[in-house]
């Protein structure tokens, strides 16, 4: 048996997708209600349903041979588990936000909020720009509306929700899709957790899309 981590919601939901295009019946994935862990009627799988964070967390301990997890997740959580696949699902970018008149090149020390300080910092100090990063857990787009700080960093897909607080995009940091990650133990140890991950970049690289496509429809 395979067990395999999946972040609920969206992902998960694309995710079925492509395995049932690999030939696999997810049929008995329909009716989840409020279950959260599932088993094919054959036995060669089991899903489990969980929080982004913790999908890396189960691949990590090996509790799941394979997650399915946003690459923002893996950026701010790394672990002990391999990279293997991206499944050009999810797909997004962090980029940094702020009110119209915000101007990027002010001298002043910027403060900067968001959910993602690894990724932030990161990207400020490779432009070597001395910022103030504020972790915020709930909506960061209100802070540089209210003055709490001078923009964010956050991830956007259509740019509606910016808009929507009279927000605009600065600059683009880097794109987000959802990966493919594999229990490094589980993949010595198990051939079909190889043979499994062989078959899913077989259906990924015939169903591949631009980042354009994927963010526009």
């Amino acid at each position: 048996m395979i067990t395999i981590a999946l972040t609920k919601g969206r992902i998960e939901k694309d995710t079925v997708k492509i395995l049932t295009q690999a030939g696999f019946d997810m049929r008995f994935m329909a009716d989840k209600q409020r279950r959260l862990i599932f088993t094919s009627p054959d036995g060669a799988f089991r899903f489990i349903l969980v929080k982004a964070p913790d999908v890396a967390t189960y691949v990590e301990h090996g509790i799941a041979d394979i997650g399915v997890v946003g690459k923002d997740v893996l950026i701010e959580h790394p672990g002990a588990y391999l990279e293997m696949l991206d499944l050009n699902i999810g797909v997004c970018k962090f980029a940094v936000a702020s009110v119209p008149d915000y101007n990027p090149l002010d001298h002043k020390r910027k403060k900067i909020a968001t959910k993602y300080p690894t990724v932030a910092t990161a990207f400020f100090q490779a432009k070597n720009e001395d910022v103030e990063i504020i972790s915020i857990q709930g909506s960061v787009e209100i802070a540089p509306v209210l003055g709490l700080t001078d923009a964010i960093v956050d991830i956007v897909e259509t740019g509606n929700t910016l808009r929507e607080n009279g927000l605009v995009e600065i600059e683009d940091i880097r794109r987000i899709s959802a990966r493919l990650i594999v229990n490094s133990a589980s993949l010595k140890n198990n051939d079909k957790v190889m043979a499994f991950i062989d078959k899913i970049e077989e259906i990924v690289g015939k169903t591949e899309v631009s980042f354009d496509e994927a963010i526009n429809g």
